[in-house]
């Protein structure tokens, strides 16, 4: 599936990997309604091939964050705070837990600077990976405003609480190696990012599609249920992989001594 390129949000799929393609370079890929749109529509357009899910920005910027041009115009148009929040605040923040939830593995492709809501949106996929260009903050301060977008929620637990409260705190923006040493990259390629990232990516597309998913639904579980309910609920889920596809195919391939083929099934 491919979209048009003046859309908002560019969509391509490729042996089941589909990539979201911010496309309002002019703001620098910010979070504006049309954006958000996009993104929604793009999700809800992703079919049983997808194996992988990549989010990136076009121009040099991976996300720039929230609309500021729309906050200038709540000003000027006197809206209620409630009118603003739902405009404004809530439209993003739906966009960040859209793409967290999304059932397919995620992956944020940051290029270029990914900050406020951009950090959120980069936040919310389940892998980071960063060219030498990449960058990640939360600089809301710098607005006068305090944290949105789910930050709260997912930024301890990708780097703990003290860690995030100095990030928030501060504003500052990280390069490559300080985003890796909080934990916030996964992987940084400097020397052949496009090719370096596409087999890191194919990786995982070309992995056992139904227990991926599974693992990532395990793994956000995890956190909110205690060490025997997280075995039952790996039970009960393996119980399910059993009768896939792709286990009778890694099973085959581990006993004749060769790399798996898996179908997705």
């Amino acid at each position: 599936m491919t979209e048009e390129t003046d859309n908002a949000v560019i969509v391509s799929q490729e042996a089941g990997i589909a990539t979201l393609t911010l496309n309002r370079p002019d703001v620098r890929n910010a979070l504006t309604t049309d954006v958000t749109a996009g993104v929604r529509d793009a999700l809800d357009s992703l079919d049983d091939d997808t194996r992988c899910v990549i989010f990136e920005g076009a121009g040099g910027a991976f996300c720039a964050g929230g609309d500021v041009n729309a906050m200038l115009q709540l000003r000027a148009d006197e809206w209620t705070t409630d009118e603003a929040v739902r405009h404004v605040i809530n439209d993003t923040a739906d966009v960040v837990k859209r793409v967290y939830d999304c059932e397919y593995p995620t992956v944020a492709k940051i290029d270029g600077p990914a900050v406020g809501a951009g950090g959120a949106l980069a936040l919310a996929c389940d892998v980071r990976v960063f060219s030498a260009e990449g960058q990640i903050g939360f600089n809301f301060e710098q607005l006068g405003l305090a944290i949105d977008s789910g930050v709260s929620y997912l930024l301890p637990r990708e780097v703990g609480a003290g860690v995030a409260k100095e990030l928030v705190y501060t504003g500052e923006i990280l390069d490559p190696e300080r985003a890796a040493d909080v934990g916030l990259a996964n992987r940084v390629f400097e020397e052949d990012f496009e090719a370096e990232f596409d087999a890191f990516v194919e990786t995982i597309a070309s992995g056992p599609t139904a227990a991926l998913r599974t693992s990532k639904r395990l793994l956000r579980r995890g956190f909110e249920v205690s060490l025997d309910t997280a075995i039952e609920h790996e039970a009960a889920a393996q119980g399910a992989m059993f009768e896939t596809d792709d286990h009778e195919e890694g099973i085959d391939a581990f006993l004749e001594h060769r790399d798996p083929e898996f179908g997705g099934e």
